[in-house]
């Protein structure tokens, strides 16, 4: 049945569609000139990186590295067999480098299909559509597929309406839809969401199909990514398009993809690779003749009666399902409407693998087969209560009521806007070594939850492991694909040194040293394209810092450390962060910002990273993103690190007389002077007063404008080597910036540096 409902969404996303063809252009250009990782905007591209457990150093890994014709691998023969994963070979496919996919990806895209069923809206005006669970008890279609709750009233939903591995269909499991129980609705952004019956009309449990939860954060999709539809394309049964559908453009509230997706398949779930919800789709872009007029399959002209199934399109429109979840917010509801978006909105917390809730269940049954029933208690995180869903504890299917306050199973979240900081208080130093953590840690972290925090954005596992542990196993493949790759390409680095201040090369002759700084403090801005949070375990140890022997010098000692070891030992700390802070939380029930704030310090100081920031950052509040600007951060072991503090840096002469501490001397009125790495510490100095004026040098213990002949001295008497241009070069690659004091050294003192200070 084609509505006035749809015919009008038709226009809408044909208009939508018109008015972005120069976008599409420019898209579809950068896409074959520099590849999908350089077309979207670098954050949003950062946020996938990070969604995918890879980072921006594996990424210019690759990009390095020619693909193999057999399959157009990046990073075979770098790269173990048995550390070539799932992550490695995402990226891969992100990147276009690799038509291969792992198993796994079957396995749970066929998971990801059980949540998906077809509407069927019996009696006057009886029509088909798709929806899929998104969470215990609601199921999410297009309003034009259930445009009120009379029509919700009259449907169901089936699952299991689809062909067997033996070639035979299996009887549909149907449910009714529950109105009554919950529905909201929005026309503008074509939606609806009700409640399902928890029980089949034969009696099945609706847990048995899982659920495919809403996850608002960003970084699920980019520019020119490959997505995957499971649909009941005019009622059909199940069907996949797979990695012929590329996202062509993102708008705020919608996306446009290039796919198989049939007209009829409105209310189908749109996926990544990885089988999270992208996108609701909800319309086609129809194709039209000179006059605007809507062309059917045949070429004629389309009308309502030729059935929406005959309908010629160009494109497709999805709905953000970030714009789903917002709007949901937003609805002023009480009782039991609240209690089930309240588990709607907690089931995108939990990040199980899309439909998995029914562990037992065989992969890839035959048409027979069905999954085992699921219960809440199988799925609950570790420390949790068992308990019921929160329409079981309100009163049943069809039992509209109240939820008494503290019911269980009705959750109620809330995130803590907390930032896990570095915080050393000067003191006697620890023993210079890498940081461990008690053997007795170890266990306890390993289940534990994330730390909210600029490491773990959202409080999920990858690929159900601990962020910790899964950040090691990134870390340890990024380090691993490094040694393949030169140390420093000179030649190559030349020429990307020419071209990076090729823009402003004509601006800086004869410019005076005020406007020299500005030119520089300018490019150094607008060319930080990708700023990654502060992760050195990721980013700093497995390439970005390596010396020419592939080891690691601390900064101010000198001493060389395998890079293993610093990784090992921060993923150790990360993790004791981890289980302290859940312990933290769990004997705190209502923490104020004060004891969050103190909390935090306190396991920053205690369970400190082998990593120094050269401008301490107690100076800049700790904020991003000169938190985890690489070209301050240098590997640094945390003896050393906790002796510095965040003592500017000085100038003893009686140094050589009276070293204090292998790794160098301070002095309360003073300050610090390094025992290795003066060259290094003052050039990265140098480039975060150009990049970040006015940060530093507003309190006394800071870097005063009087400490800034100690930096151009030491730049002067220990000039950059190679450690430091294939720093530069590498963090070019990563961040898009460079340190033009180890580009140019000769204009550290061509600068006039008064602007930069607070």
């Amino acid at each position: 049945m084609v509505t006035a409902e749809y015919v009008s969404q038709l226009s809408a996303a044909g208009s939508r569609y018109a008015g972005r063809a120069e976008e599409r252009t420019e898209t579809a250009r950068k896409l074959d000139s520099r590849g999908v990782l350089h077309t979207d905007e670098p954050s949003r591209v950062t946020r996938r990186l990070e969604r995918l457990g890879a980072d921006w150093s594996l990424a210019a890994a690759m990009e390095r590295t020619p693909p193999l014709a057999s399959t157009g691998a990046s990073l075979d023969g770098a790269v173990a067999p048995e550390h070539f994963g799932a992550g490695v070979l995402g990226l891969e496919r992100l990147m276009g480098r690799n038509d291969l996919i792992d198993v796994g990806f079957l396995e749970a895209g066929w998971l990801a299909s059980r949540s998906v069923g077809r509407v069927v809206v019996r009696g006057r005006g009886a029509h088909y559509g798709t929806g899929f669970l998104v969470s215990p008890s609601l199921l999410l279609t297009n309003n034009h597929v259930l445009r009120d709750q009379e029509e919700a009233g009259r449907g169901v939903v089936e699952f299991n309406f689809q062909t067997g591995a033996d070639g035979t269909a299996p009887d549909p499991v149907a449910f009714c839809l529950e109105p009554s129980r919950f529905f909201a609705t929005d026309r503008d952004l074509d939606f609806t969401v009700v409640a399902v019956a928890a029980r089949s009309t034969e009696g099945k449990p609706l847990s048995a199909f899982g659920m495919l939860p809403l996850d608002e954060a960003q970084g699920k999709a980019i520019l020119g990514e490959m997505v995957n539809i499971v649909q009941h394309p005019n009622g059909e049964p199940k069907q996949l398009a797979l990695r012929e559908n590329r996202v062509m453009d993102l708008l705020e509230t919608f996306v446009h993809y290039e796919t198989d997706t049939a007209p009829g398949s409105s209310g189908s779930p749109v996926f990544n690779d990885q089988w999270e919800v992208v996108a609701l789709h909800h319309s086609a872009v129809p194709l039209t003749d000179g006059d605007g007029h809507y062309l059917a399959l045949d070429g004629t002209r389309w009308t309502p009666e030729t059935g929406e199934q005959n309908l010629a399109w160009k494109a497709n429109e999805g709905v953000r399902v970030s714009r789903v979840v917002q709007a949901l917010r937003d609805l002023p509801l009480t009782g039991v409407p609240d209690a089930l978006r309240a588990e709607l909105l907690e089931a995108a917390t939990t990040r199980l693998p899309a439909g998995a809730p029914f562990p037992a269940a065989p992969p890839f049954p035959s048409a027979a087969s069905s999954a085992p029933a699921w219960t809440p208690a199988e799925t609950r995180t570790a420390g949790e209560p068992q308990t019921e869903t929160a329409a079981e504890t309100a009163g049943g299917a069809g039992t509209p009521g109240p939820v008494p306050s503290g019911t269980p199973g009705v959750t109620t979240g809330w995130t803590v806007p907390l930032r896990l900081d570095l915080t050393v208080v000067p003191g006697t130093a620890p023993a210079a070594g890498p940081a461990a953590v008690p053997p007795a840690a170890a266990p306890a972290a390993a289940g534990a939850p994330p730390v909210p925090g600029p490491e773990h954005p959202h409080p999920v596992r990858a690929a159900g492991r601990a962020p910790a542990a899964a950040g090691l196993g990134a870390a340890l493949v990024d380090l691993e694909a490094g040694t393949s790759r030169p140390y420093y390409d000179r030649a190559a680095d030349e020429i990307a040194r020419e071209t990076y201040y090729a823009a402003v090369r004509e601006s800086m002759s004869g410019a005076s040293p005020a406007e020299l700084r500005s030119l520089l403090a300018e490019l150094l801005e607008s060319s930080h394209l990708r700023r990654p949070a502060y992760q050195p375990m990721r980013l700093v140890y497995p390439w970005v810092d390596l010396h020419p022997d592939r080891r690691l010098r601390s900064l101010y000692s000198g001493k060389s450390f395998d890079p293993v070891e610093f990784i090992r030992a921060d993923a150790a700390a990360e993790a004791a962060r981890a289980a302290r802070w859940q312990e933290f939380l769990l004997r705190e029930s209502a923490p104020g910002p004060g004891a969050l704030a103190a909390e935090s310090a306190a396991l920053e100081a205690a369970l400190p990273y082998n990593c120094e920031h050269v401008v301490p950052q107690s100076w800049f509040g700790r904020r991003e993103p000169m938190r985890g600007d690489l070209h301050h951060l240098f590997a640094c072991e945390t003896g050393c690190n906790s002796f510095r503090g965040n003592f500017p840096y000085a100038d003893f002469p009686d140094f050589g007389e009276a070293l204090r501490h292998d790794c160098g001397r301070r002095e309360q009125e003073r300050g610090f002077e390094p025992s290795a790495g003066k060259g290094a510490a003052a050039r990265a100095t140098l480039y975060f007063l150009l990049r970040y004026p006015g940060y530093v040098g507003d309190a006394a213990r800071e870097l005063t404008p009087g400490r800034l002949e100690l930096l151009l001295a030491w730049h002067e008497a220990d000039p950059a080597g190679e450690w430091e241009l294939h720093r530069n070069a590498a963090i070019g690659e990563i961040q898009g910036n460079r340190n033009p004091l180890i580009d140019h050294p000769g204009w550290a003192r061509a600068v006039d540096y008064s602007a930069a200070w607070a």
